[in-house]
């Protein structure tokens, strides 16, 4: 296999902000970013469609449009997870591929400029589905197992139920 060169863009410095939009229209904030609206337990999402700029804004959690902001890292304070797949539908924000921004804050909110590309982002998750015909010989492989160990079977000796008629 060939040597690949490492791209330092999909790896964010932990000091530099990023926000990440996930296929399903999860938004993650890395700590700089969090930090940057004072580490906000309940945000609001804003749009504005004339420049295609999202923005989280901290707002408390007695507000009609607050959405809670999640822990994503069970070792501490780490990545803010907040689930806004209705907010990326209903503004038709591209999610069929993970991106990451470098965000920008205005008016005390954090902003992310759609127009710009954003990077894309792959992760070590993704599994690699075996090809159509290897799936159906496996299939066929376990209904035969299956067949022959239901066929292996015994009749059980202990039977619980009785007849007194």
């Amino acid at each position: 296999m060939p040597f690949e060169v490492f791209d330092k863009r999909t790896t964010p410095l932990a000091k530099a902000p990023s926000v990440t939009i996930q296929k399903r229209g999860v938004i993650s904030l890395n700590k700089a970013a969090h930090d940057l609206i004072g580490n906000a337990e309940t945000v609001e999402l804003l749009y504005e469609r004339d420049r295609q700029v999202m923005a989280v804004r901290s707002t408390d959690d007695s507000s009609p449009h607050a959405y809670a902001v999640r822990n994503g890292s069970k070792r501490g304070p780490g990545q803010a997870i907040i689930s806004a797949t209705a907010f990326t539908q209903h503004y038709g924000i591209d999610t069929t591929a993970t991106r990451r921004w470098k965000p920008f804050v205005e008016d005390g909110m954090l902003c992310v400029d759609f127009t710009q590309e954003g990077t894309i982002i792959t992760g070590n998750r993704t599994k690699a589905t075996a090809p159509a015909q290897d799936a159906k010989t496996s299939e066929a492989a376990v209904t035969a197992e299956d067949i022959d160990a239901v066929a292996s079977q015994e009749e059980p000796t202990d039977d619980d139920t009785t007849d007194d008629s």
